[in-house]
């Protein structure tokens, strides 16, 4: 069980990876500059060809309702 004084509010209890224990070892990070890091690389043209890609997907479900839509409206509209 732990000890109730081992931690009590306000109390300092060590830094991420050492929290109320002994510090972690053998943990490694690597990271990259701000200033090197280019987050939209390449977006525009990947949502040039995603949105072909979708929609050349998807334009069976839009149109056929809609051109059914259509002609019964026409029909309606005549009869």
């Amino acid at each position: 069980m732990r000890n109730p004084e081992s931690s009590k509010p306000g109390q300092y209890l060590g830094s991420w990876g050492e929290i109320g224990s002994a510090p972690q070892k053998g943990i490694v990070t690597y990271t990259i500059a701000a200033n090197r890091q280019n987050p939209l690389a390449g977006a525009a043209s990947a949502a040039i060809f995603n949105t072909f890609r979708r929609t050349r997907g998807q334009i069976l479900y839009v149109v056929v309702p809609l051109l059914v839509g259509y002609e019964t409206m026409q029909w309606a509209i005549e009869r």
